[in-house]
């Protein structure tokens, strides 16, 4: 977790609004406390702090595509706000940037939160946390892996100093397990959910983490292979500028509609 106190010091001392981005963590950081956990603080109780983001389709538990924003002072909900005085159909004016929006994925969201209650979110992020602790604590004793950082919340991140730490991540996805892949400095990392909290699965995890990692240091720095690869490549490129085109590429490839006489199967 970023220093938020020392962000909020430096946004007041320079008069600069604050925004915390708490999307993945804000329905885990602010059970915390109630659960039994020390969290550092993050919120309003900070003066600098101007706003806060959190995704309620995360650890909200509601469905995807839905998200809340709060603010400090009114004023700054304004700047959300997309106006156009000068439209031929009239004043225009959208709460965001969108026009239109579902407002059955805002009923759900209100719903799925008014249904899991204030209890449960503090049971489970209690449950999340435990177990992403657990989680950390096994990696730390595991031989080739290490930490990085001191894990605040639910993410737990590790690299190596032995082998190629994206060939382990490939390792893990043929066993099932979808990790996030890290650059500068390269690792992967998991993002604990309330899934992982059910019995045997943490286990299987950390069951199957030890015995990949043992394979990667069985072959030492033999380098990575298939798309995995992809990301050591992409880090070696110092112009950056060639990553984002060859990108680009990549989502127009998702784009693309075979024509007739195209040589495709």
């Amino acid at each position: 977790m970023d220093d938020i106190k020392s962000l909020s010091d430096i946004a007041l001392e320079y008069d600069v609004p604050l925004h915390v981005d708490a999307c993945l963590g804000g329905f885990i950081a602010a059970f915390m406390t109630e659960a039994g956990y020390n969290v550092p603080v993050f919120d309003f109780r900070l003066p600098g702090v101007a706003s806060i983001s959190a995704d309620t389709h995360k650890y909200g538990y509601a469905p995807k595509g839905t998200s809340v924003i709060v603010y400090r002072k009114e004023e700054y909900r304004h700047h959300q706000y997309t106006v156009s005085t000068e439209w031929p159909g009239g004043v225009y004016g959208s709460p965001t940037v969108n026009g239109s929006r579902a407002g059955g994925l805002i009923a759900a969201c209100w719903a799925t939160m008014m249904y899991v209650g204030r209890e449960q979110y503090v049971r489970m992020a209690g449950e999340v946390v435990h177990t992403a602790r657990r989680i950390e604590d096994e990696i730390r004793k595991i031989n080739g892996l290490f930490i990085f950082g001191q894990p605040a919340t639910t993410v737990v991140a590790f690299g190596s100093n032995s082998f190629d730490i994206f060939k382990l991540a490939d390792l893990l996805h043929q066993k099932g397990w979808s990790l996030n892949a890290l650059q500068f400095p390269s690792g992967i990392h998991i993002a604990v959910t309330h899934a992982h909290t059910r019995a045997g699965v943490a286990d299987r995890f950390l069951a199957d983490l030890k015995e990949t990692t043992a394979v990667c240091m069985k072959e030492g720095s033999a380098p990575v292979e298939g798309k995995m690869a992809i990301y050591g490549v992409a880090q070696s490129i110092p112009d950056r500028s060639l990553v984002s085109d060859i990108t680009k590429y990549f989502i127009d490839s998702m784009y693309y509609l075979p024509k007739p006489g195209d040589d495709v199967e």
